[in-house]
């Protein structure tokens, strides 16, 4: 498929010669739900019906008064076919339909597709005409053969997963044109050794046109900071109708490692051109050159041992359920790089573009997976279902195989892999996703490994251990984990282990603020707990905000958000959003007044220290900055200063000083900043004059909301 990582906007350009225009279709949408399935029998798909309501992309019904609404919705979109398009090659893409879709151009069925999360398109040249009827047929009912599936338990909310099935066009769409031939991907892998990097890109080209033709095929790489190629490579060649893969091979020198504080990224151009020069597609694709490696049960980047943590998040709001902008995402992934994020899964299907995107450029490692939710063994093993797993995963790989950001994928999530069927399942998609990306790790994540023999269970079969743990509300008491944690470091012992989902819902508290004091508790006592086990290389809270669900409601609640979150739906912060950013600080940052003779402060000394490898976060620390300053009484600045840190390991120390004041508050402000410009850690003190208000101690506090 066509990737294009750049935001839905209306783009409508020509290269010299040719290139590939891509027109937006987001806007003057007409919407309309269709319970009783009538549509197609009322030809929906030729004409507007009755009671329809205007609507833009990105769109999704599941929100106001159809909120509720499982079943058939249609979309419907009038637009022009362009001159300049005649003889051309035209496809109509999606970024995303949640779930079931049928496609008809002027009355006629161009395609369907399955999975609510990846892109799709079709190949509409022979459908348009001087004046267009697009019709988009959508379904978001759950069975128990789509995925995500419906459970087997019984009710009115029977079909209904742990999250909220939004229905509708949730990412956009557009055409792109071509002449004669399309760039579908290209799959860019990194060797890199000593100070060069050797770089095998594998293009996936199609020849669109009727006939075999020759193709000049142009591949440039730049520096995310410069504008010339660092290297650059051509290949003649001779194509057949259909796809084609093309090997090219590059090399440079020197290059610069993609890291979490510093994710250098290239960029890898491709421009494919007929033989008498005119050009007829381009792609670009960003990539990071990195290595990872599990061995020793533990993880390394780039050859230096790390320890992770982070937070999951689904795409969910209130104000835009799946149908996100990218101020919703920007917001709440800088929130994520606020509470110190460095892995996380993101959640249990794949993600919009944007997010990846930002991944890779804020240094956040992922693990992507297929929305394999909660499935018995009757549905893993049903061939149906087996078929369209292996589909959503090609799309997942295929259209995010160079994200630097993502490390490994994940098959499912709390499903039967721990019966003969989940097995047989886990094995068939671990072969296939080998085959379509050797050089990733492959797991998945395991809610019964704590509770099952290591040779009933898939996990043995996993390239590392994904553990979901809910100890002190779904799995069992508290006081039992440190027995669970002895057994998996026993019954796997040549696996890592990621804990990839701990945290308290709230459905076990009697109201909201009860449940955080306990999720802040969890905090603390686990994330300890967990760092003492040398072969846990992370751990990840579950998660950012409250979503919406049917489910793990407080009794009497049928429809509303699951209370899970460091914030609430609405993304206003709770007390644990501030411990967790705290507990999960890459550094340890330690301060002491200076005094004069009278007792007031005239300076601090201040040290700082990576966190050791028998924590949790722990890794490098290169490039780091503090930034102090002090404030009198009426909060003017007496002094201050920036320091650049040397790479952090043993304590560094920082010291400042300045002339007393007549004041009777100090406040010392120390900041320390990552290479991006977030926040790693801040730490106040206040000293106040004990001779005016009768304190005899300082106080120490942690700021509640650090600075960006």
């Amino acid at each position: 498929m066509r990737v294009l990582y750049t935001s839905l906007v209306l783009i409508l350009f020509c290269c010299p010669a040719w290139c590939s225009p891509r027109v937006d279709l987001n806007s003057d949408w007409r919407f309309r739900t269709d319970p009783s399935n009538a549509g197609e029998s009322q030809s929906w798909s030729l004409r507007l019906p009755s009671e329809i309501e205007p609507i833009n992309l990105p769109h999704t019904w599941s929100m106001g008064r159809n909120a509720d609404f499982i079943g058939t919705a249609w979309y419907f979109k009038t637009f022009a076919t362009n001159s300049a398009w005649k003889g051309q090659h035209v496809e109509l893409h999606f970024g995303a339909t949640f779930y079931k879709s049928r496609v008809w151009l002027n009355g006629k069925l161009v395609g369907e597709h399955e999975g609510g999360y990846s892109e799709y398109y079709f190949d509409i040249s022979l459908f348009l005409k001087n004046s267009n009827f697009l019709a988009v047929e959508i379904n978001n009912a759950p069975k128990a053969d789509t995925i995500p599936g419906a459970d087997h338990k019984v009710g009115p909310d029977a079909t209904i997963y742990d999250w909220w099935p939004y229905g509708g066009i949730v990412r956009g769409a557009w055409l792109t044109v071509n002449q004669g031939a399309v760039v579908r991907w290209q799959h860019i892998d990194s060797h890199p050794s000593g100070t060069s990097v050797e770089v095998s890109d594998r293009i996936m080209l199609e020849n669109v046109s009727a006939k075999e033709q020759s193709f000049k095929i142009k591949v440039a790489v730049f520096a995310m900071d410069g504008n010339a190629p660092v290297t650059s490579a051509e290949k003649e060649v001779r194509a057949r109708p259909g796809d084609q893969a093309v090997d090219v091979s590059l090399k440079f020198a020197p290059v610069k490692l993609w890291s979490f504080d510093n994710p250098f990224l290239y960029r890898s151009e491709i421009t494919v051109l007929a033989r008498d020069g005119r050009i007829l597609d381009t792609l670009s694709d960003n990539f990071g050159v990195r290595t990872i490696e599990i061995r020793d049960r533990h993880l390394y980047l780039n050859g230096e041992r790390v320890r992770l943590s982070g937070v999951t998040r689904h795409e969910d709001s209130p104000q835009e359920g799946l149908a996100e902008t990218r101020g919703t995402m920007l917001h709440d992934y800088d929130d994520l790089k606020e509470l110190q994020v460095t892995l996380t899964r993101p959640v249990h299907y794949q993600q919009h573009p944007f997010i990846y995107d930002y991944a890779d450029r804020n240094g956040i490692l992922m693990i992507p997976e297929i929305p394999m939710w909660q499935f018995s063994e009757e549905q893993m093993a049903n061939p149906k279902v087996i078929a369209l797993a292996k589909h959503l995963l090609q799309e997942m790989i295929e259209q995010n195989y160079n994200h630097p950001s993502i490390f490994a994928w994940s098959m499912e999530n709390e499903s039967a892999t721990n019966t003969p069927g989940g097995i047989a399942y886990f094995k068939t998609m671990y072969a296939y996703s080998k085959q379509l990306d050797p050089n990733r790790y492959v797991s998945f994540a395991d809610d019964m490994i704590a509770f099952v023999e290591p040779a009933a269970n898939a996990s043995s079969l996993a390239d590392f251990v994904m553990w979901n743990e809910y100890f002190g509300s779904w799995d069992a008491a508290e006081s039992l984990l440190p027995a669970a944690i002895e057994k998996i470091g026993k019954g796997y012992p040549g696996k890592m282990v990621l804990v990839t989902e701990f945290g308290y819902p709230g459905v076990f508290a009697t109201d909201s603020r009860t449940a955080d004091k306990e999720r802040v508790r969890i905090i603390h006592d686990q994330l300890a707990l967990l760092s003492k086990q040398d072969w846990i290389g992370g751990a990840l809270f579950w998660c950012y905000q409250d979503y919406h669900s049917h489910h793990n409601l407080r009794s009497g609640q049928p429809d509303s958000y699951v209370d899970h979150g460091l914030v609430d739906e609405n993304r206003q912060r709770r007390p644990s959003f501030y411990v967790w950013q705290q507990e999960n600080a890459p550094a340890h940052v330690d301060v002491q007044w200076n005094y004069d003779a009278k007792g007031v402060p005239i300076g601090f000394r201040a040290t700082i220290a990576r966190r050791s490898e028998q924590e949790i976060p722990s890794y490098p620390l290169v490039n780091y900055s503090l930034e102090w300053r002090v404030l009198d009484v009426g909060k003017k600045k007496v002094a201050g200063q920036a320091h650049a840190l040397e790479p952090l390991g043993p304590a560094q120390t920082v010291s400042g000083q300045w002339t007393a004041q007549d004041s009777s508050v100090y406040r010392l402000e120390l900041i320390l900043y990552r290479p991006t410009g977030f926040v790693a850690q801040k730490k106040v003190l206040t000293w106040r004059n004990p001779q005016e208000d009768g304190l005899t101690e300082e106080e120490v506090e942690i700021d509640s909301a650090p600075d960006r």
